[in-house]
């Protein structure tokens, strides 16, 4: 089977099949927009440009996901108004002003909990965060997490250069072991972070990973995450060409990709390599490990899952050179939602004990007027 004939086909075609058994809720929208309105006026990639002049430097993997994003907003059939970009800081987060949608550019780290809050109280809104391996996993490491156990319905978009880019060249906690910055002159001794491993440990019902310059590949998975109803979690491999250049050439050169990239298809066989003759088994311990694609024990990717063990074990596949890299969707189950349990409680609530009111409450029990 070659790469770009056969290879990719079927991948796409497993991912789309994914989406089109998941996505579907009550009228045929997808569930992850269930409570948002549907537009009357068919909307273009143009629509999502705004007038503001993108700041990034020319050749930066982010604009290669701005335009995925903006391609494949129209098909949401979702109005601007009710689409919501929230950001934290970094060269990321200059996202909103580039969206003709509403949005914030708010403080570091934050970007999760401000579109929590923003979330469980304006459930008409399609709300996404986009942040950075900087933004999101130091400073917003805590509010990433919490977002992500509480199932909240965002859609969580993390740049992952592996490197601070706004603050010029500073490792990250993304970069590799020995990695020598600025702030690393002799070699970061940090441990880093795996960000689908970390969301997968945060139980996140949604976690995947795409690469910047494959734009079929990042616009099938935004399509999916978008589908879900609950914490979507993308990772976005984004090359800095700046500060960290080729950080992912292996994957993306036609040389060397199918020999370290490892493409998930939900119900396929997980086989990779350019005729797929390389596989994926368990072993006896636990853990994951690579065999002939035509092994008999080789694993079928099950993505919805309840158990996340596969899924988690499939995100410590990757080595320190990339190799056995898997992108796709990693975990897609269901679980309740934290919006709608909420309001489920506060409606139980009133129920028994009426809306209340405010200014009596204020008023009631002891109380001092100051003269």
């Amino acid at each position: 089977m070659t790469n770009d004939g056969s290879s990719n086909g079927q991948h796409r075609a497993g991912l789309a099949a994914s989406l089109a058994g998941r996505a579907a809720y009550g009228n045929g929208r997808p569930a992850g927009l269930m409570s948002v309105p549907q537009g009357s006026t068919a909307l273009a990639a143009k629509d999502f440009k705004s007038d503001q002049e993108v700041r990034w430097c020319p050749g930066c993997g982010d604009y290669a996901i701005l335009a995925a994003v903006q391609g494949f907003l129209p098909e949401l059939g979702v109005p601007r108004e009710n689409i919501v970009f929230i950001s934290g800081i970094g060269c990321s987060s200059r996202f909103p002003y580039y969206v003709e949608t509403y949005g914030m550019h708010s403080i570091h780290g934050r970007a999760p909990a401000i579109a929590t809050g923003l979330a469980v109280t304006r459930p008409d809104l399609a709300v996404f965060v986009v942040t950075g391996d900087g933004d999101a996993l130091s400073i917003g490491g805590n509010h990433l997490i919490h977002a992500l156990r509480r199932n909240i319905n965002l859609t969580i978009l993390l740049f992952n250069n592996r490197i601070y880019g706004l603050t010029k060249g500073q490792y990250s906690p993304t970069s590799e072991l020995g990695k020598i910055t600025k702030s690393t002159p002799m070699g970061s001794l940090d441990q880093p972070f795996n960000p689908v491993s970390l969301a997968l440990g945060a139980e996140a019902t949604f976690v995947a990973r795409t690469i910047d310059s494959d734009r079929k590949h990042l616009t099938e998975v935004l399509r999916a995450a978008v589908a879900h109803r609950g914490a979507s979690f993308v990772e976005i491999y984004q090359n800095c060409n700046i500060f960290n250049d080729n950080a992912f050439e292996v994957l993306k050169s036609p040389t060397t990709r199918d020999d370290y990239l490892i493409r998930l298809e939900h119900g396929q066989p997980i086989t990779f390599g350019k005729n797929r003759e390389k596989g994926v088994r368990w072993t006896a311990s636990g853990t994951l490990e690579v065999c002939s694609g035509d092994d008999p024990s080789v694993v079928v990717h099950d993505a919805h899952h309840p158990d996340p063990t596969l899924a988690f074990a499939l995100s410590r596949l990757a080595q320190p050179d990339l190799a056995m890299t898997p992108i796709g969707i990693f975990r897609d189950v269901d679980r309740p939602v934290y919006e709608d349990m909420l309001a489920d409680q506060i409606e139980q609530a009133v129920a028994r004990q009426g809306r209340g009111d405010l200014a009596a409450l204020l008023a009631s029990g002891d109380t001092w007027t100051i003269r």
